[in-house]
Formats: C-alpha cells, structure tokens, sequence
C-alpha cells in the first residue's frame, strides 16, 4: 500500500538555511511536502503511487517571480532598443487593443515559460482582461497573486483604459469573487494601483480601504522613475513612499515593485512598516538607475525579486539574482571595499522566501520543509556549469540558467518532467500565442513583424 501520492528519491535537496541535504527522499501527500527523509536505508522503506528519480538532481523551492505582466508576453522583443515614452508610444496602444483571447493567448505562453524557468509562483501587476490571466493559471497548474490594473488619471492614458473610482473597486471585487482561490486555492486576487501618476487620492483610498476589509494584497508600481517623484512633490508635497503613507497603504499587504528612487527616509519608513521591496534588476537598470538594496536588508526588509514581464526580458530569475549582485557591488560595494555587499545566497534568499513573502505566502511557499505546500523545482545537476562544485547553493545563484530546470511540481502535481509539459501542448500554445500577436499588431497599427513558427 502506496504510503504518499509521490516521492522524489536519491535527491540533493536545499535546506532553509542553505545547507544541501544529499540522497533525500521528499515525499509528498496531496498538496504538501509530507516527509523529508535524510536516511537512505529508511527511505527505502517509503512507498508511493508516483515515484521521481532525483539522483544528480537538486531539489530546491519553486522561484517566485514577485512582479509581472502577463498581458506584456506578446510584446517581447518589441520595446528593446526603442526611445522613450515606451509607455505610451507602445505598451499603452498594445494594451488598449487587447482582447480577452489575445490576453488569454499571452498569458498560457507565459505560463508555459515559467515553468520552464522554474517559476512556480507569480505576483501579476495587472493590465486588460485579468480574468483570461487567472483562467490561463487555474487550467495550467501555476500559483498566482493577481491584480488588475486600475487607472482613473493621467493625461497620457487613453479614455478607455481609465475608470471611475467606484467601478474601478468594484470590476475587482468581480474578479475576486469569480477567482480568488480559484485553482484550489492556487489563486488570489489582489487590488492594484498602476502607478501613482496615473491615480487620483479617492482611488488610493478607496483601494486601501476596501482590501484591507477584504484582507488582501496590494500591488503597485512604486518609486519607479523620477518622472513619479517630480508628480508626487509637485501635487502633493510629499516624495511617492510618504504620500502613500497619509492613506495607512504602507503596510505587510503592499507589495511595492522596483522601489527604486526611495530617498534614504523613504527606504527607513517602508521598512519599518513592513511593506514587501521588490526589485527588477534588468529593468530597473536599463531604465531607472540602482536600488537601495544593502540600505534595505540593514533595515530588515522583505526583498523579492522580479522579471517585469517578458516585453523587455526572458523569465528568468536566475538571471535576475546574478544582476542584482552585480549591480550593488558595482553601485556600493566596489567604492567601499565590501566584496560582500549583496551576498549570493540573499539573492537566492529574495527569489524564494523573499518572493513568497512578497505574495503573503511566506508560511506556504519559498522553502522546502515538512507540512508545506509541495511547490518544487529540480535542477539537473549532470552539467559541467554546476559539478564539480565544492559551493552548490552558490554555484546555482553564479551558474544555473531555466534551460537546468528539469521538473517542476506545484501544489503536489509533477506538471514537468525531464523538461517535457506533462499536460500542456508548448507548440500548439505557441501557435496561437503567434496568431493572437498578429491580430493585436494590426488593430493597434503597430509595426510588430511576426515570422512563422
């Protein structure tokens, strides 16, 4: 008689405190991580409906991409070397053209992409259609905090992406009651604000009063560019962090992404709320300069890590940690000599428990231990970039890449296995993600070619 639903056996596996426990066996029941055994010989005597042969693989906690766009997908490559404003020349007519199927298209390539990448978990900033993105997460087996994008301000916005106050709560309150924990709890939904420039005091209010009533996130663009600073100063008097602050907004619910132009009292002041920082490292470096970072961890800050979407990267939060190292010991660590400045472990820390945290799931998700959520990711550790190593954790931060992600399991399901989707069609996914771009690109009169796939 099968004692759990599945067991990895003979695995490597990472420890909360990064130490890496070697022949495990993690077995799991239903959605959790029931057991973790560390001695082969009572391993052995473990049984399963579904055994996963772990030898010369690692076991480590499924990455949380803690700030995304899933409507963005279709636009990669599309943004890159192009002149300001982006925003408005080609996000806001890309977005404003998008239908439900085209959203929903995106959204199951964008999904497949992080679970290549060894994403399980996202928290999404919002944009069109955010229930074709929940449907895209309940049907392909992910985790996700999920937002829509609420705008009822800003001269550069187009009419129709903006909204009242009061149907701007309640178009949310509707997707939260057709979705949130959808997918077996793997969904919840969030309140967002877009950004600051493109919202009103009423809607500030509005949006922290009503999802502290319904005990939810919130997610928000903050700090992003000086572009938000000057609005801020000049209608309020106060910098980005500190206005919010007159609403009770900054709290352990608000998710604040890129974070990046806080002044040094801004820095102090979210971190002793405990709002969750989340960084972009490649974004933010090609378009708004260096984090805080070190100021934030000395603080004791919530750090997650995030990809901004696919329109001007990959998903790829292995990429993601190695910049964020590299650019705080350019940025701070070099002047001082502190070659230790971001630690490579904090930055495997952000992408994990960081993110989880972020996402109001630090005691679910971010870590592998017994009576979790079984959210996992193997690494195949058969490769001359990861051994010999005599460091593995270090190494995984300073070498590892999605194309190492070899399974992934969410919620107790395997849904990759040796880098095959178990219940997922990739290429017919791929294909209609292909014709959707091409619809969207001709009713926005955008120049976006699409080559046969």
């Amino acid at each position: 008689m099968a004692d759990f639903d599945l067991i990895i056996r003979g695995v490597r596996l990472l420890q909360p405190d990064f130490s890496v426990l070697d022949a495990a066996a993690v077995c799991i029941q239903k959605d959790r991580i029931a057991r973790i055994e560390g001695d082969p010989v009572t391993a052995a005597g473990l049984h399963a409906k579904t055994e996963l042969d772990g030898r010369r693989k690692l076991a480590m906690p499924g990455l949380v991409d803690a700030h995304t766009h899933a409507a963005q997908q279709l636009l990669r490559g599309s943004v890159t070397d192009e002149m300001p404003m982006i925003w408005a020349r080609i996000l806001v007519p890309f977005e404003s053209n998008l239908a439900p199927e085209d959203v929903y298209a995106g959204a199951r390539l964008f999904c497949v992409e992080n679970l290549k990448a060894g994403i399980t978990a996202f928290a999404d900033a919002g944009g069109p259609h955010m229930e074709a993105v929940a449907q895209a997460v309940v049907e392909t087996g992910l985790r996700a905090a999920i937002t829509r994008s609420t705008m009822d301000a800003g001269d550069f916005i187009p009419a129709s992406m903006k909204e009242p106050v009061a149907q701007a709560i309640s178009h949310t309150e509707d997707l939260y009651k057709a979705y949130h924990n959808a997918g077996d709890g793997r969904v919840q939904i969030w309140f967002g604000l877009r950004q600051l420039m493109s919202a009103t005091p009423e809607l500030v209010e509005a949006v922290a009063k009503r999802s502290q009533e319904l005990q939810t996130g919130v997610h928000i663009h903050l700090a992003e560019h000086l572009d938000e600073v000057s609005h801020c100063l000049r209608n309020y008097g106060k910098r980005p962090a500190e206005w919010l602050d007159t609403f009770g907004i900054l709290t352990p619910n608000l998710l604040a992404a890129h974070s990046v132009r806080l002044s040094d009292k801004e820095v102090k002041l979210v971190s002793e709320r405990g709002v969750n920082v989340v960084h972009c490292p490649r974004s933010n470096l090609g378009n708004h300069g260096f984090s805080k970072t070190p100021l934030l961890m000395a603080l004791g800050a919530n750090i997650g890590l995030g990809t901004d979407g696919a329109s001007g990267n990959r998903l790829d939060l292995f990429e993601q940690m190695r910049l964020l190292k590299s650019a705080m010991h350019a940025r701070f660590g070099i002047e001082i000599n502190d070659p230790l400045v971001m630690p490579a472990l904090d930055t495997l820390r952000m992408a994990t428990l960081g993110g989880a945290r972020a996402m109001m799931l630090g005691d679910e998700i971010g870590t592998l231990e017994s009576g979790k959520k079984a959210d996992i990711i193997l690494i195949n550790l058969d490769a001359p970039h990861l051994s010999p190593t005599a460091h593995l954790p270090k190494t995984i931060v300073a070498a590892a890449g999605p194309a190492d992600v070899s399974d992934a399991i969410v919620d107790g399901q395997l849904l990759m296995k040796d880098r095959q989707l178990l219940h997922l069609d990739e290429a017919e996914i791929r294909h209609q993600a292909g014709e959707a771009l091409r619809k969207v690109a001709r009713k926005a009169g955008l120049p976006l070619p699409i080559p046969d796939l």
